[in-house]
């Protein structure tokens, strides 16, 4: 698979610009000796974590790693997506960071510069790890200054989520893998027409704080791109990216899709779950708050559609980091090193928690909710994605971003406008790196 970094997931911007500075070389790795718990250890860590949907197959693993290690006590901490990586900032500012922690892409490099983070590399030289059952890219994602600091946990692409009842109540063709950009907004455009009188809208995404599910996504499809692939200039004055987000704008500005303050009031997850949207683009990391609506019946997922050039979706994976400040390293080197076994990853498969970085597990995903479709997912990781867009403080301009794009989104201003004005800040912010 051409797994490529991402996307979150998660999922996967901060929501407020970090203000760590970098002062080292990436941490200490010559030095991590990598030692693990020996099974009859005592002591208590703490797990943080930020999607509740996960917990229960989080619960199993722990349960799962007490039969080893029956004197480990493993608290979880569960913190909302909006505030997880401020309550981290201030964690890592006062060095109190949790033991083991979720950790994405936009943020390791940041905090691996300010050697908050343990080096796994102790723990892959003693044999507890072993990369190569990892996509490489994920590897090299969490990757910083020659060593590797976060063990791989999913990895995430995004689809076209649909409802068929509502289709099939607008007299709607159901959408297909051949889908264009055309034929999405015609639908989502008379989906909102015919059912107007019942609430329903065509189209729901996140716009309001993450592109990531949306105009990441629709930025690649236009051939455009957030950032250089060098990571030192803005792309969002390019032509092709301002077509990518004119996409979104003028979805809202038809009433193909909510308001951004319809969806800031009600998620558009819960939108889509509830039935009041027919379309939803989200990732895989959707399948358990999905699994379990009261509309799972009518939902299915297919590719997302061709842009004017191209195919695309972003694609990330989360992973699991220790601290390099925990008073408890072995334990939590115990746990990181089970989080990452076949086994682990195997239960969030099966129990429909995350789409698994472990080679060879992902089709216990597919196979826990037989019918979305969700091959989709892996399908599009295969054909289709590109790296999630990322610099050494993705946090500094993914503030801009979530500052200013609202404003093109609800159609207060133009959206090249917008674009330009992003671009700018965003080129001063990257000249700080």
């Amino acid at each position: 698979m051409k797994h490529l970094i991402r996307s979150s997931a998660l999922l996967g911007v901060a929501a407020v610009a970090l203000t760590l500075t970098a002062c080292s070389s990436g941490g200490d790795a010559a030095e991590a000796d990598g030692a693990v718990a020996s099974t009859d250890a005592q002591a208590e860590i703490t797990y943080s974590i930020w999607d509740e949907n996960q917990k229960p197959a989080i619960d199993q693993n722990i349960k799962d790693f007490n039969k080893k290690y029956p004197d480990i006590k493993v608290t979880v901490d569960l913190t909302p997506y909006q505030q997880y990586f401020t309550k981290l900032q201030t964690q890592g500012e006062s060095r109190t960071l949790p033991d083991v922690f979720w950790m994405n892409g936009p943020n390791v490099q940041l905090y691996a510069a300010n050697d908050l983070l343990e080096p796994l590399t102790g723990l892959v030289d003693s044999g507890e790890l072993d990369p190569t059952k990892y996509p490489d890219a994920l590897n090299q994602l969490y990757t910083f200054e020659d060593a590797q600091y976060g063990l791989p946990k999913d990895f995430d692409t995004v689809a076209l989520w649909y409802n068929k009842a509502l289709f099939e109540k607008a007299g709607v063709d159901l959408p297909t893998d051949d889908w264009t950009w055309d034929d999405f907004s015609a639908a989502a455009g008379t989906i909102s027409d015919e059912l107007a009188d019942q609430g329903v809208y065509g189209v729901v995404t996140e716009l309001n704080s993450a592109g990531q599910s949306s105009y990441y996504d629709s930025i690649l499809q236009a051939g455009g791109q957030v950032i250089s692939d060098d990571g030192t200039t803005s792309g969002y004055d390019d032509p092709a990216s301002i077509e990518g987000l004119q996409l979104w704008a003028d979805l809202v500005g038809d009433g193909s899709a909510p308001t951004l303050e319809q969806m800031s009031d009600t998620k558009p997850n819960v939108w889509f779950s509830s039935g009041k949207a027919a379309m939803f683009w989200s990732g895989n990391w959707s399948v358990a708050e999905m699994k379990d609506s009261p509309n799972k019946d009518d939902f299915g997922t297919v590719r997302l559609p061709e842009g004017p050039e191209r195919r695309a979706t972003v694609i990330h994976g989360l992973a699991n980091v220790v601290a390099a400040d925990s008073e408890n390293k072995e334990a939590a080197n115990a746990f990181l090193a089970y989080l990452g076994s076949e086994e682990a990853q195997r239960t969030q498969a099966e129990m429909g928690a995350a789409n698994p970085a472990y080679t060879g597990t992902q089709q216990a995903f597919v196979d826990s909710v037989p019918s979305f479709g969700i091959d989709v997912f892996l399908q599009s990781a295969d054909e289709m994605s590109f790296p999630y867009p990322i610099s050494k403080n993705t946090a500094a301009w993914n503030a801009l971003e979530n500052e200013l794009l609202p404003q093109a989104f609800s159609g207060d201003r133009p959206v090249e406008e917008v674009a330009k004005e992003l671009a700018d800040a965003m080129n001063e912010e990257l000249a700080k790196e």
